[in-house]
């Protein structure tokens, strides 16, 4: 997979997972998507930082310091009205990428 496929299909998991999830913490994140998938995908701390740092630039999520159940400082991150509606995109544009594979699949 090339990665802005996977670059873009993180982007969703984590706007997906903040739509549902409300505010979370970077661990939070990467915890809840490999639940949600039961332990299929897992994403590394190395591609979710600057994913969410680029998504907080791009104004779809923002940030504030709080501090976690265990009393440790860490940054909470939720989804922005302009997040909704890139997750709402994203979405749909996945919804289209699947449905060509499907039909790709059913035809070669």
């Amino acid at each position: 997979m090339a990665r802005n496929d996977f670059q873009g299909s993180l982007d969703l998991l984590v706007l997906k997972t903040l739509s549902q999830r409300g505010k979370l913490h970077g661990y939070g994140i990467v915890l809840h998507i490999q639940r949600a998938s039961d332990e299929l995908l897992r994403v590394e701390e190395g591609s979710l930082y600057p994913a969410l740092h680029r998504m907080e630039q791009s104004k779809w999520i923002s940030s504030e310091w709080a501090l976690t159940e265990t009393n440790r400082r860490a940054k909470y991150y939720k989804l922005t009205a302009v997040g909704r509606k890139e997750l709402q995109d994203a979405e749909e544009s996945f919804e289209q990428l699947v449905k060509g594979i499907r039909a790709m699949l059913q035809y070669a």
